[in-house]
C-alpha cells in the first residue's frame, strides 16, 4: 500500500427505499492511514452509506472503490480488503466465541497458528478470556459487540468499516477500541466509523463528515469545521442539522412544567 492513496472512493452515490431517498449524490474520499468519522442524526444516511460500502446494499447509482477495487466489478477483492462491524451485529448463536471468530478469520484465509494466538490475545484484551469457549447465544449485547469487533480485526484488513462501534460497550472497552483504531492508523491502515458520540469525533478522527437527509453538509478536519469562532462541535453539528429548534424547546419547557402555569 502506498502512503496517502485513496482507500475509499465514493462517487455520486444515490440510494432510495421506495419514494424515500436515503442518499443524494454522495461523494467522499477517505485516504489510507486516516480515521474518518461520519456524523449525523438518526435517519441521516450513515448506516445506508456504510452498508452500501460493505456491499450489503446495492446503490441506485454511483460508484464505490475500496483499496482501488470497484465494489461492483471486483467485489471479492474489495471485500477482502475490509473488516466490517454493523450497528447491530448478528452472530451465530450456536457457536462459541472462539468458533465464531475462527470461522470468520478462515473466510479471509488467516493461517491456523496465527489465528489461534491472535484470537486468544484479543479476547484477553477485552477481558473475555473466560467466555471465549461459551456459546455466543449466552453473550450480553456488549460481549457480542466485542466479538464482532474481534472478528473484524483478525485478518488485519487495510480498511475498517464500522457502524457505531462503541455502542453497548463499557467505558474500558470503548477506550480499548479507540486505542486500537489509533494503533491501526499508525500502521497505515484506514478506519471509517459512524458515531453519535461527538467526543469520539473530536479526539479520534482526522477528518469528519456531517451527513443530513442523505447529503454531506461538511467534510474537513474538526478544527477547520469549528473555525476560530469559539463554538463547539456540538453547536456546529446542531446548526447544520437544524437541531436548534425553537418549537422543540417550547415543547420541552411545557412537558417539564408542573401543569399549574397560567
Amino acid at each position: 500500500m502506498t502512503k496517502g492513496k485513496p482507500m475509499l472512493e465514493i462517487k455520486d452515490l444515490q440510494k432510495s427505499y421506495g419514494d424515500f431517498t436515503a442518499l443524494k449524490n454522495l461523494s467522499l474520499t477517505v485516504q489510507q492511514g486516516e480515521v474518518f468519522g461520519l456524523l449525523g442524526p438518526n435517519g441521516a444516511g450513515k448506516t445506508t452509506t456504510i452498508k452500501t460500502c460493505a456491499g450489503l446494499l446495492h446503490p441506485d447509482r454511483g460508484q464505490i472503490k475500496i483499496n482501488g477495487y470497484d465494489l461492483t466489478k471486483k467485489g471479492e477483492q474489495a471485500k477482502a480488503s475490509m473488516g466490517y462491524v454493523p450497528d447491530h451485529p448478528v452472530l451465530y448463536e450456536k457457536l462459541t466465541g472462539r468458533e465464531y471468530t475462527t470461522f470468520v478469520a478462515r473466510l479471509y484465509g488467516v493461517e491456523e497458528k496465527e489465528l489461534s494466538q491472535s484470537s486468544e490475545e484479543y479476547f484477553r484484551l477485552f477481558a473475555m478470556e473466560e467466555q471465549i469457549d461459551n456459546l455466543v447465544g449466552s453473550y450480553s449485547r456488549g460481549m457480542r459487540q466485542k466479538a464482532a469487533i474481534i472478528a473484524a480485526l483478525l485478518h488485519r484488513p487495510p480498511f475498517l468499516l464500522l457502524d457505531e462501534p462503541t455502542a453497548n460497550l463499557d467505558p474500558r472497552s470503548a477506550r480499548l477500541v479507540k486505542d486500537i483504531f489509533l494503533s491501526w492508523k499508525e500502521h497505515g491502515r484506514t478506519v471509517l466509523l459512524s458515531t453519535h458520540v461527538l467526543e469520539i469525533a473530536e479526539r479520534l478522527c482526522d477528518r469528519i463528515g456531517i451527513i443530513y437527509q442523505g447529503e454531506l453538509l461538511a467534510v474537513d478536519q474538526v478544527d477547520k469545521i469549528i473555525g476560530s469562532s469559539g463554538v463547539t462541535l456540538e453547536e456546529v453539528f446542531l446548526e447544520l442539522t437544524e437541531g436548534q429548534d425553537e418549537q422543540a424547546r417550547a415543547i420541552i419547557a411545557e412537558l417539564s412544567g408542573d401543569g399549574n402555569d397560567d
